[in-house]
Parts: C-alpha cells; structure tokens; sequence
C-alpha cells in the first residue's frame, strides 16, 4: 500500500516525525501525539493541505509530495464506523474525537479512515515509533501545483 503525504519543502526530510500533530493536534490526534498524516492517493494529500493553506500559499511556496509504502496490509486497521458521525464532517474536531484517535494510534500500527476533505478518499494515520520497520520511504518530488487553481484575480 503507497500512501501520501505534502510537506513544504523546509520540512521534507522530517515527514514521518509527526511534529505538527505533536505541536497543535490533528483531526484524529490529540497535542503531545506524533500522529504522520497521509491519504491514499496524492490528489488528496494535495487537498488535506490546501483546506488549511489554500492554492495561493500551495502555488508560492516549495512543497514536497512524499510516498511511503506501508509493507503489510494486514497491520492497517480499517475504520468503518464513528461514534459520531459529525466528526466526519468538515468541523473543528472535538476532544472525544481526538481521544478517539489516539486510542486508536495506540492500539494499532496504522488507521485508515475517511477523509473529511475529499469524501470517498481515505487517510492513513500512524505514530512513526509505533510502525518502525513497518513502512518506507518510496519518493520525495517537488510539487508542481497546476496554476489553473490559483487563477490571478
């Protein structure tokens, strides 16, 4: 399985630190938590990021779309259902839903679940120290956002 994920340049090298996640929290991630965010296709990885940043940020600065192939399938713990369903919507995540996703970083190698950003996409989700051996580094390619989607005013 080859999962995704856009970093900016600056931080390419450190993709699988889960700095950001530790430092502010994720969707499925609670602040101290070294959660790796990636999807399963890089369109998507594409996406994750400019809901946070937008295309003009995305077209003006360095970004690096790394693929990393988790090795086994059977160490990828599919989601099929959430206590709430609104955490699947495209809101602020909530305490419990952290709390959810850490439970779950802890108890398994790598999470699968659906992408709020791009529904009928998935996510992948795993703490690096937890995986070690598990997964590797496949390619790191700049990106080269198409300008059409960030067309000039």
């Amino acid at each position: 399985m080859v999962v995704w994920r856009l970093d900016e340049a600056q931080y390419a090298n450190t993709w699988n630190s889960g700095e950001g996640s530790y430092l502010f929290g994720g969707r499925w991630s609670s602040i101290g938590t070294r959660a790796v965010y990636c999807t399963t296709d890089p369109g998507n990885a594409i996406l994750e990021v400019a809901v946070h940043k937008g295309f003009n940020t995305l077209d003006g600065m360095d970004y690096v779309l790394t693929a990393a192939v988790v090795g086994d399938f059977d160490t990828v713990y599919s989601v099929t259902s959430v206590p709430n369903r609104n955490w699947l919507a495209p809101t602020q995540p909530s305490a419990a839903q952290q709390a959810f996703g850490d439970v779950l970083l802890a108890r398994h190698k790598f999470v699968l679940l659906p992408s709020v950003v791009a529904p009928h996409s998935w996510n992948v989700i795993f703490v690096a120290e937890n995986a070690a051996g598990m997964y590797r580094l496949k390619s790191q390619d700049p990106l080269a956002l198409d300008t059409r989607l960030n067309p000039p005013a």
